[in-house]
């Protein structure tokens, strides 16, 4: 096992009051032990099945495209898995309901999830897909809005539920207290209060509502709008890099007989998932609109691009742990307030990953993605 070393969280998140609520919630799904089952045969040499379940940050769409290809694509069947696939949403907080006991695995942002670790969780980041982070604020071109010193005394878009950390450590760190020297609003998970400049500056990652923006149509042209219509401030490119949407266990779950086994199965199997999004791009976007996607082939198209920037390539293998980028999410979830202080050396380990990977290779699966080569994607007006 490698050290970790994650820090705490908000005291204002109130981890044990949205816990509770989370488990009765949730209560139907079960309790936290990984249940097996007598096989239902196939292609697999399965003697049992084990049924586990891992919860999403938001609903279908190509952010988790590895998730859904593992199960179509019969990877996770093939590693004797039944994996339930629990779709996030506005009152979903995919740490918490891990926490509950509600998953065996979460789908989550490192500085969020250590928030939640802070407050007495004992979650433990066991793969890190996304090497990158992906934090936009957008603001109109005809704004005086040019740098994030300008955003004191704006109305400023921000999600909540956990996703506002990393907004809110960049806003410190350049002197502005959010609801004290900027007027927070409540965004929702789309650019529409932007568009309609009810805020001055919107959040947005590059893979989605960034996207969503250029899919709409400027009525001054009757084309769609253009970047050049928009200030776009990457947080990764100011400093605030910090990593995002990794795999989180129960550190008491993985601690009993046989889950460490079930987690290496589960981490290969979505893996070869996320590999397959990488070599059958098509494929990979005709399975998120299968399961149900909101948003249309061109979105998703857009969107699993850019999510393949965020993980590969992966020098040291998909899921690897930067501990360089570890700590500098610590860092500034710290200097930010958002975490108390640093997290103890057990809040990640990478040997369930390392084996996870060393297995694919075995089965000639290229786990690093080291030719891999982004696409050029055009939008379509509604993401159609």
């Amino acid at each position: 096992m490698s050290r970790a070393q994650p820090r705490p969280m908000l005291s204002s998140f109130r981890f044990f009051g949205i816990l509770a609520a989370g488990a009765l919630a949730l209560a139907a799904c079960g309790g936290m032990e990984a249940e097996s089952s007598p096989s239902a045969g196939g292609d697999t040499d399965c003697e049992s099945t084990t049924k586990v379940r891992v919860v999403l940050q938001w609903v279908a769409q190509a952010q988790f495209a590895g998730y859904y290809q593992a199960k179509d694509k019969g990877y996770y069947a093939d590693e004797c898995l039944d994996v339930t696939i629990q779709e996030g949403g506005v009152d979903v907080v995919p740490q918490q309901v891990l926490a509950s006991g509600n998953a065996e695995f979460a789908v989550s942002h490192v500085t969020k999830t250590l928030a939640t670790r802070e407050e007495g969780a004992d979650l433990v980041n066991i793969g890190q897909v996304f090497q990158r982070g992906a934090y936009l604020e957008v603001a109109w071109a005809d704004s005086e809005i040019k740098t994030i010193e300008d955003f004191r005394g704006k109305k400023l878009g921000s999600w909540g539920k956990g996703n506002e950390l990393v907004q809110y450590a960049a806003l410190r760190a350049n002197g502005i207290e959010p609801e004290k020297d900027a007027r927070i609003i409540q965004q929702s998970f789309d650019m529409s209060q932007l568009l309609k400049r009810e805020v001055d500056v919107a959040v947005a990652k590059t893979y989605n509502e960034y996207a969503q923006v250029l899919e709409q149509v400027n009525p001054k042209t009757g084309k769609l709008y253009q970047p050049e219509d928009f200030v776009t401030i990457d947080l990764q490119e100011i400093g605030f890099a910090s990593l995002e949407d990794g795999i989180y266990a129960n550190g008491d779950w993985l601690a009993k007989n046989g889950n460490e086994d079930v987690a290496v199965r589960f981490l290969k199997a979505t893996y070869q998932g996320w590999a397959s999004c990488r070599d059958e791009f098509d494929s990979c976007v005709d399975t998120v609109l299968d399961n149900g996607s909101a948003l249309g082939a061109g979105h998703q198209t857009w969107q699993l691009n850019e999510i393949n920037k965020l993980i590969w390539p992966s020098p040291d293998g998909i899921g690897a742990m930067d501990t360089a980028a570890w700590d500098q999410t610590v860092e500034i979830a710290i200097d930010g307030n958002v975490l108390k202080g640093e997290p103890s050396g057990d809040a990640y380990r990478t040997d369930l990953s390392e084996k996870a990977v060393a297995e694919l290779e075995d089965a000639g699966v290229d786990a690093t993605g080291a030719d891999f080569r982004a696409k050029t994607v055009k939008l379509t007006e509604g993401g159609e």
